[in-house]
Parts: C-alpha cells; structure tokens; sequence
C-alpha cells in the first residue's frame, strides 16, 4: 500500500515562552515527522508568537499531529493553512562571486526575478530574493555559474487569504 504524501503548512499561535519551540519540535520527532521549514517569529497580539511550520505527510498522519499540537498548553490554536487559498513565501540571501565585468550580468538576471542586490563588495554581491522554493532554485541555478559563496534560506512563511 502506497501512503500519499503531500506537503502541509501549518500555522501555530504559541505563548512567547522559553521552551516552547522545544516541545513542539519534540512532538512532529516523537510522530517521526520531519520539519521541512519552521519560522518563528512575534505576531499581532502581544505576548504570542506565531511558527509556521511545513511538514509532509498524508492526511490521515497530519490531522493527528495537529490534534496533539492543540493539546499542548503554550499551543493557543493550530490552522492547516493548506485547506483554503493561502499565499507564501521564502526569502534567500545568495553571496555570489562578482568580478566588476560581471555585475551587469548578474543584475540583469536577479532582477528578471525581481530580487535585489543589497550588498556590493571588491569581489562578490549579495541577492536577495522571496518566492516560493523553485523560484528561489531558478535563480539559484542561474548564478551558480558565477560561484555561489554562501547561501542562507528562511524558511516559509505563510498566511490564509481573507478575513478569516
């Protein structure tokens, strides 16, 4: 029997709290779920942070991770951001080898990805670009002609459409 795998985001509001991101990565190891992406970061109400954490797995497997993430006590509601429209995002820093003759190719090509160069010096440039994971590869494959230093991702970032 073939399980069917797919990719969930998921959008947990936690209490700010020392410990908590601990405990919740505790939890998708211990349901042997591998965290793809997790960002972390402080939201609109005071005192709570919001992670957003993407994960593969069927259906069946993601429901029971998000009923035992909703029995945490920081944990103050979990939304599967894949059940209705959502938008997301990446963003990559790429520190690309640039000789001076090289620049204008470079600066062509980041911006056809609308990125920007916000950092030039002697021998290299730094891109920076957001947009889903195979926008970032493209643009990443483009420049590993020029010798790609150093490369840092952020994890996704994500949030439903509409009012909800």
């Amino acid at each position: 029997m073939t399980m069917i795998t797919e990719t969930h985001t998921l959008s947990v509001l936690v209490g700010d709290h020392p410990g908590v991101l601990q405990r919740i990565a505790g939890l998708f190891s211990r349901r042997s779920f591998n965290i793809e992406s997790i960002t972390v970061g402080r939201c609109e109400q005071p005192g709570l942070s919001r992670m957003i954490i993407v994960t593969k797995g069927g259906l069946p497997q993601i429901s029971q991770v998000i009923k035992q993430l909703e029995k945490l006590i920081d944990v103050i509601r979990v939304e599967h951001l894949n059940a209705n429209p959502m938008v997301s995002r990446e963003m990559a820093f790429l520190k690309v080898s640039a000789v001076p003759e090289q620049r204008p190719e470079i600066v062509a090509a980041v911006e056809i990805f609308r990125g920007d160069i916000i950092d030039i010096g002697t021998g290299s440039m730094i891109v920076q670009v957001t947009g889903s994971a195979e926008k970032l590869d493209a643009l990443k494959q483009l420049l590993e002609p020029y010798e790609i230093i150093e490369e840092t991702r952020v994890g996704t970032i994500a949030m439903a459409r509409g009012m909800r």
